[in-house]
């Protein structure tokens, strides 16, 4: 262990505990707002009292125990009541012993922290609330760096968070515990928003960028649950999906900030570490046989992780992969990524017919124009693999997309040039 006063050490133990203390507090004062600042007033304390005095056996317990006592003290001075002992009573690290710790949190923590998550993810809710409350309530991340991430003014988040809560509040989320049905879609809504979060770093060109933390943070928050939920597969398969994807991030874009296609990827970059980690976790996922879409997303993974070069990639267990995916979870999307898989087994003019039906629902999605025109491109159509570039650049959400889409108009405007 580091020592007693390592300030690194201290400050990622509080950042590992603040799902469960909050969860814990939150739970026993039903206040979100309330629970936020007695944590906050346990770490400051702690930040305090550890340096010198070493961290205590159970961290957790002393943040739960300290913030509670905080907030009490909080409550108590609202309603003109007795205020809290003293500083280095409260702060005494012996606070702690089993008896007063467990009258607080008999309950499953488990619940604890799917509540909180669940809350942070409430349907009421649109997806950017839920991905900033999520950060800033789970993650602790502040609110500045929430705002810098989202390219938004301080104020403009801090007002859209406080919006959340309010939302939140009047939603009069349950805390009573949740019986199997409502666990089940608890964590469905869950493992929804932790892979918003994960996208929304994902799309960061920068490894070094605000938002590309992200990912980091979603892959925490999965492996905090899957800890408090080992035998759930489809936790194994979101967590597997997001280290395969992760995995390839010093691969993915060029010294330029220009995304570089997966076939053309150095694949030495790749992390193996969570690639083997993500590997094993498929495997279990799929022993349960209990199939669900993050796991098959997971295996299609997994099958260009198990390529040591492009062109040893299995397209043909790829397509099967994505035909159960549209069984399971069918969407225009996943035919038009299954459609890549057909365009390498049966040439671009099998895929072409297959995305046709996709033109109307997709008609705003990037990704469709951009195959479109790529696969128009290989099969001589110039002129209109120029005008599904040009719907593509239009709709780019990143200046990478746009910027790589760029590429493939000038290479046909340089090509018609050359023949006129």
């Amino acid at each position: 262990m580091p020592p007693p006063a390592d300030p690194a050490w201290i400050e990622a133990r509080l950042v590992a505990a603040r799902p469960r203390a909050v969860a814990a507090l939150l739970r026993y004062f039903r206040d979100l707002d309330l629970a936020e600042e007695a944590f906050q007033e346990a770490c400051l304390r702690a930040l305090r009292a550890w340096p010198e005095k070493g961290p205590p056996r159970d961290a957790e317990g002393w943040l739960i125990m300290v913030g509670r006592n905080a907030a009490l003290d909080q409550v108590r001075r609202r309603a003109k009541l007795t205020g809290l002992p003293d500083e280095a009573a409260i702060s005494d690290r012996e606070d702690v012993e089993p008896a007063l710790a467990e009258r607080l949190d008999a309950a499953d923590y488990r619940d604890d922290i799917l509540r909180l998550l669940f809350i942070c993810c409430h349907p009421e809710l649109p997806a950017t609330q839920q991905i900033a409350l999520a950060l800033r309530i789970v993650s602790g991340l502040s609110v500045r760096q929430i705002a810098r991430a989202f390219l938004v003014g301080e104020r403009a988040m801090e007002q859209r968070i406080t919006r959340a809560k309010a939302r939140i509040a009047k939603a009069d989320v349950p805390f009573e515990t949740p019986g199997a049905p409502e666990r089940a879609a608890r964590l469905a809504a869950v493992k929804t928003m932790i892979y918003l979060v994960f996208n929304e770093g994902y799309t960061d060109a920068d490894p070094a960028g605000e938002r590309a933390a992200f990912c980091a943070e979603a892959i925490r928050l999965a492996r905090l649950l899957l800890r408090m939920f080992p035998g759930e597969p489809e936790l194994m398969g979101l967590l597997a999906l997001m280290l395969l994807q992760h995995s390839r991030q010093a691969a993915r874009f060029d010294g330029d900030g220009l995304p570089v296609l997966l076939e053309d990827q150095d694949r030495t970059l790749w992390n193996r570490a969570a690639i083997d980690e993500a590997l094993a976790l498929v495997d279990k996922a799929m022993r349960h046989r209990q199939p669900g879409r993050y796991q098959i997303q997971a295996a299609i993974a997994a099958v260009h992780a198990r390529a040591a070069r492009p062109e040893d990639t299995d397209w043909a267990g790829i397509d099967r992969l994505y035909a159960a995916l549209e069984d399971h979870a069918p969407s225009p999307v996943v035919t038009l990524n299954r459609a890549v898989a057909v365009s390498k087994l049966h040439g671009p003019r099998a895929a072409l017919d297959m995305i046709a039906p996709l033109a109307e629902p997709l008609d705003g999605y990037f990704y469709f124009h951009g195959l479109r025109g790529a696969l128009l491109d290989r099969l001589d159509r110039a002129d209109e693999a120029r005008e599904a570039f040009g719907r593509a650049i239009a709709l780019a959400g990143t200046a990478a997309e746009a910027a790589h889409i760029r590429q493939h108009l000038d290479r046909l405007s340089a090509e018609n040039g050359a023949a006129s």
